[in-house]
């Protein structure tokens, strides 16, 4: 195989919303590069890049998967990203290692949350992105309605190179507007054909269009257009390329992936138009010393890890040895290959601009750089978007340690995924961006570690208070022959803004010093569980200001008693209250779900504290008791069709409204 280098490759990722015909494009684009025999299809599961069990069985993709094919003089990486809200990390994985992305959408008009969102996304990173309108085989295919949606959404960005041949309602062929071909879909790809006379005015307006987009993206090309009028195709195409590669023009292309219709068309643009890897960086020098950043990580029980990575600069080879620059350790590379799909395909070395793959990395996460220069920079790390939905994970018994390694190293795999011990509850809790990604996480889990592990929602870490002082006397007297056990303590509960604070105010030596460490430490072990419901009690002052002793029965454990005694006495009558955790929270919504947002957050107990405009977006700022927010990850996308997101975190502990209260007490105490 001949050497690609980084003006060779051209590392593109496949996006956009679940179940519009990304894998099933993907496929096309292999079969059509001589990749692969026969096209698989995802209800078959059999595709090149959708081979995990969950895919298989859920019939979309759960994790990045990256390919490569061969057309023309260049080498072309694809990354197949999952387009479900849950799997977003995945498309920001993918979005860090390419140049430029295909943004695969139906040809229905209406555009979908997630085609929203990833044109939203390469608008604002200025990345380079054509996108495909797919489903040109349906009855309903409207691709004029979907380039109008289009267009409104981006005006003055969005650039079709093409026109469909429509018969009886379904794509038959195109009109090229970059070369002026046309060309009839034919069982062996296409056949060339003259323009049709009822698409010239079209082509002519639709030209006209794509010019004022190719000068709109250079000045000099503008400074033409607006003296002469015009420009000429090669000035029209020059543009659009330029356009595309600056991240100010969307070239649109339509077709049907599933009857692998208009599919060449593509690939010949992405050969015509998208950038190299050396267009897209400054780093992309394969003379320079060697380093790279891994994108994703695939942990396996039977091959280990196996790390992705794009080469960012120099040569890669089998063998060498480099710094791991986020930990400061080093690492052998050993076996290099070119990832296709599940398949490794053995390589010695790549270049600058390549995507690899490495196995049995231990020391390599997920974001790390490598390289040969130890005094280099790491790169930045990645920017995952929030893991707000929380399961506690029970394992089954003797299962505990192989159900949170599988748990650990699939967190590893997926970095929105976090595992930790919630210190006030003792659970160990999963978080996750959605209810899917858990779903699929103990699919994984069983399906690659062997083991099957049960999650509910986490427990409430609910506390007590008091709000009023009370005072009570706690004497311990046993005598059993010999020497008893005797102590004494008088102490004063009052409310205090600290977890807790212990007040020695004992004089004359009535309880003597070396016994109050012991009174203190029997008011610690109560108050981890309080007299309404059992939860642990913080915000309290214990004052010790009287007591007795005995110069034979007196003991720590004596004291520790008296304290429990005086506790359990007073408590009660210091007007204990149940309190539960708020948190703040931070909703970025578009306005026409705004009121939705309001009504639903006063239903959840919660706070609005202000609003702030953010284009066509507020961002609501609340507070809201995480017992009513437990699922809001789940509802919030259910409300506002997955266009709304939002970061939380707590803000302090507040008094449950007394009905409330009533119910988690009762329900405490059964």
């Amino acid at each position: 195989m001949k050497p690609y280098l980084a003006k060779d490759i051209k590392n593109v990722a496949i996006i956009g919303h679940s179940g519009e015909g990304k894998t099933t494009l993907l496929e096309a684009l292999l079969f059509n590069a001589k990749m692969i025999d026969r096209m698989g299809k995802t209800t078959e599961g059999n595709t090149v890049s959708d081979f995990d069990k969950e895919e298989i069985a859920r019939e979309i993709s759960v994790s990045l998967s990256s390919c490569h094919l061969y057309a023309g003089e260049n080498k072309i990486n694809l990354l197949d990203a999952p387009g479900f809200f849950d799997f977003e990390g995945e498309k920001v994985a993918a979005l860090a290692a390419c140049g430029s992305v295909i943004i695969v959408c139906d040809a229905n008009k209406n555009l979908s949350v997630g085609t929203e969102s990833a044109l939203h996304y390469v608008r604002e990173h200025k990345i380079p992105a054509i996108v495909f309108i797919n489903g040109m085989d349906k009855d309903n295919a409207d691709y004029f309605g979907t380039v109008a949606a289009l267009h409104e959404m981006l005006p003055g960005a969005i650039a079709p190179i093409q026109i469909p041949i429509m018969e009886n309602g379904k794509m038959q062929g195109y009109v090229s507007l970059m070369s002026g071909n046309s060309y009839l879909f034919s069982p062996d790809g296409r056949t060339k054909i003259d323009m049709p006379a009822s698409l010239k005015e079209e082509h002519e307006k639709l030209f006209a269009e794509m010019t004022e987009v190719a000068a709109s993206s250079d000045d000099a090309l503008m400074e033409k257009f607006f003296e002469e009028g015009t420009l000429t195709k090669d000035e029209v195409v020059a543009g659009v390329k330029y356009g595309l590669k600056t991240g100010s023009a969307i070239p649109v292309l339509a077709g049907s992936a599933l009857m692998n219709r208009g599919v060449i068309n593509l690939l010949d643009n992405l050969v015509r138009l998208a950038p190299t890897a050396a267009d897209r960086s400054i780093f992309a020098d394969e003379t320079a010393p060697f380093s790279a950043q891994v994108f994703q990580t695939v942990a396996d029980p039977f091959i280990g890890r196996l790390s992705l990575m794009k080469i960012k600069s120099g040569t890669m080879k089998s063998g060498m040895t480099v710094y791991n620059l986020t930990t400061g350790e080093t690492e052998k590379i050993n076996a290099l290959s070119l990832p296709q799909g599940k398949k490794q395909l053995p390589v010695s070395e790549a270049f600058a601009g390549d995507i690899v793959a490495v196995s049995k990395l231990t020391g390599v996460k997920t974001g790390d750089t490598l390289s040969e220069d130890a005094s280099a920079l790491p790169y930045p790390h990645f920017e995952y978007p929030a893991s707000n939905y929380k399961v506690a994970v029970t394992a089954e018994r003797g299962e505990e340690d192989k159900t949170f390694q599988g748990l650990s190293r699939l967190a590893e795999e997926n970095p929105t995924l976090k595992v930790e011990k919630d210190p006030l509850t003792g659970e160990t809790v999963l978080s996750a961006p959605g209810d899917v990604a858990v779903e699929v996480t103990f699919g994984k889990l069983k399906n690659k570690f062997g083991v099957t592990a049960k999650y509910a929602l986490p427990v409430i870490p609910y506390r007590e208070s008091i709000r009023k002082s009370a005072e009570a006397r706690g004497k311990h007297k046993k005598q059993t022959g010999g020497h008893g056990q005797f102590g004494d303590a008088a102490i004063r509960f009052e409310p205090c803004d600290a977890e807790f604070e212990f007040v020695d105010k004992i004089v004359g030596g009535v309880v003597p010093k070396n016994y109050i460490p012991a009174v203190e430490k029997g008011l610690l072990d109560c108050m981890k569980k309080g007299t309404l419901a059992g939860f642990p009690v913080s915000g309290v002052r214990a004052t010790l200001y009287d007591g007795s002793y005995h110069d034979v029965d007196s003991s720590d454990l004596a004291f520790q008693l008296a304290a429990a005694l005086a506790y359990k006495e007073a408590m009660p009558k210091a007007n204990p209250v149940l309190l539960e955790p708020v948190y703040s929270f931070k909703i970025r919504v578009p306005n026409a779900y705004l009121g939705d947002i309001l009504g639903d957050m006063n239903r959840r107990r919660g706070r609005i504290l202000g609003m702030e405009m953010h284009g066509a977006e507020q961002e609501v700022l609340a507070e809201a008791p995480i017992s009513e927010m437990q699922r809001y990850a789940v509802e919030l996308r259910s409300m506002t069709q997955g266009r709304a997101s939002y970061t939380m975190e707590f803000a302090q502990y507040e008094d449950v409204p007394f009905n409330e209260a009533q119910k988690i007490i009762a329900a405490n105490n059964q």
